[in-house]
């Protein structure tokens, strides 16, 4: 597989962590008891995303291509899965549910 994707999750999944980690601080600071649930959220985003990160650079570094394939296919799911978290909480946001 040489490694095709994992560099980009890597990239992705980190910058996502940041801007997670920046939502949560401004939110920490801001002490807004409405945004309660955003901040549990996105935690949860941040977990996965640190996970996908994990897996990412791990990928990278090995050097057996089967284990570099699997561990690249997890990575994918977690960011796959952050994705979608961040896809929720943004219509969460946008439509006022929260």
């Amino acid at each position: 597989m040489a490694n095709k994707t994992s560099p980009h999750i890597l990239n992705t999944s980190a910058n996502l962590l940041g801007f997670c980690l920046f939502v949560i601080t401004s939110l920490q600071i801001s002490d807004k008891m409405e945004a309660d649930y955003i901040d549990e959220f996105t935690c949860i985003i941040a977990i996965i995303l640190t996970f996908s990160c994990i897996f990412s650079f791990i990928s990278i570094r090995t050097s057996k291509p089967k284990r570099e394939e699997l561990l690249e296919t997890i990575a994918d799911y977690f960011f796959m899965i952050a994705l979608l978290g961040i896809l929720i909480v943004i219509i969460l946001i946008t439509f006022n549910f929260l």
